[in-house]
């Protein structure tokens, strides 16, 4: 979500350009895409994070509400209606209902701010679980590659022996036969140089542990040292 984008409904063109021009005063500006309450062509959910919804008909703001509930949107309603506001909160409770009155807009621009910025933090833990989810899979996989590297290792020795000491014997085999064992050896050396990498990568690895851990421990000596 590098600009996220707002959705603003009304059928007032004043109540989205007192929002549009009062949130170019902030540092971080959203997109804004602007609809009317007839909502026959719809919306497409995906186009943005957040909607403001006022100055709307009442006949239309069952529609207007419960197409964004369904579309699991942060929705952030304004009237200067008190009793209205109520009925929102009871109905749509995960909504939030703001009273259009003095200073309305700091406020709505201040909730509006928030809910996009933990938006954004929600996206980035998600983004940083699955991550750690792949790299979970990954270094199991790890585990299971060295713990079964010396079977590969013991497994290629024997095929290579075998194959060479088949290979010593040139009227033993027929032309095809011999063409056969030759793949075989050296698809072999092909595994065995890709298990000898896997060592080097291990050490190269364990090396740069150990390095990462002598840094803190010389930062706690430097520390100690000052006082």
């Amino acid at each position: 979500m590098e600009q996220p984008t707002v959705l603003i409904i009304t059928d007032e063109a004043e109540f989205a350009r007192s929002i549009t021009c009062r949130w170019q005063a902030e540092r971080s500006l959203p997109a804004f895409i602007l609809m009317s309450s007839n909502l026959q062509a719809g919306f497409d959910p995906e186009s943005f994070e957040l909607a403001i919804v006022g100055s709307i008909p009442p006949a239309a703001l069952s529609v207007v509400l419960e197409a964004l509930d369904a579309a699991r949107k942060r929705v952030l309603f304004v009237s200067p209606d008190l009793a209205m506001l109520e009925k929102i909160r009871d109905r749509w409770p995960v909504m939030v209902a703001l009273r259009q009155q003095e200073n309305w807009l700091d406020t709505l621009i201040l909730v509006g701010s928030e809910a996009l910025y933990r938006m954004r933090a929600e996206m980035n833990a998600r983004a940083a679980e699955k991550t750690s989810a792949l790299l979970q899979h990954q270094a199991t996989l790890g585990r299971y590659m060295l713990e079964m590297r010396h079977t590969l290792n013991n497994t290629l020795t024997a095929m290579l022996g075998n194959s060479e000491l088949l290979l010593l014997e040139p009227g033993l085999l027929s032309a095809e036969a011999r063409s056969q064992i030759e793949t075989i050896r050296h698809m072999a050396l092909r595994i065995h140089e890709v298990l000898r990498r896997f060592s080097s990568l291990e050490k190269e690895l364990m090396v740069l542990d150990r390095e990462a851990r002598k840094k803190p421990e010389a930062g706690t000596e430097r520390a100690a040292a000052a006082l």
